[in-house]
């Protein structure tokens, strides 16, 4: 027994998810962020991004959608107590699945550079960083 349910992650779930996220070292949000963006954003990804609960507390969270070519994963935060117990691995899986079924046979993914839990983790389950490019951005 796991002692959590991982289903969809759902509009109506932002503000457990806002809160956890604030509260989660290395998190970078944005205007990107907001609770209509992140419709949009679930509405052209629909099936990829998922919550792990207790009960009906959000503990966990990850987004998860592609461009038709490339995944991309963001957000995946567990709640500081839950941490290590398999949640973060879980959600990715869940969302990686969703990728896999929809054709995307590569994903990317974002860390702020002082975030060293964060590169910890996503080594750990066999990410590997790039050193051969660069992210450029630019508000529109």
């Amino acid at each position: 027994m796991t002692g959590y349910q991982i289903r969809e992650l759902r509009i109506t779930d932002y503000e457990a998810l806002l809160a956890l996220w604030q509260s989660t070292p290395g998190m970078g949000l944005s205007e990107a962020d907001s609770r209509e963006n992140l419709a949009v954003f679930l509405s052209r990804n629909a099936g990829l991004s998922f919550v792990a609960l207790v009960g009906e507390e959000i503990i966990g969270t990850i987004l998860c959608g592609h461009d038709g070519r490339r995944g991309f994963l963001y957000h995946l935060a567990v709640q500081k107590p839950q941490q290590g117990r398999g949640i973060g691995r879980s959600l990715v899986k869940h969302s990686l699945a969703g990728l896999k079924a929809a054709g995307i046979t590569k994903c990317h993914l974002f860390v702020i550079a002082d975030n060293s839990q964060g590169m910890s983790f996503w080594e750990h389950i066999g990410f590997k960083q790039r050193t051969d490019i660069h992210i450029f951005s630019r508000n529109l």
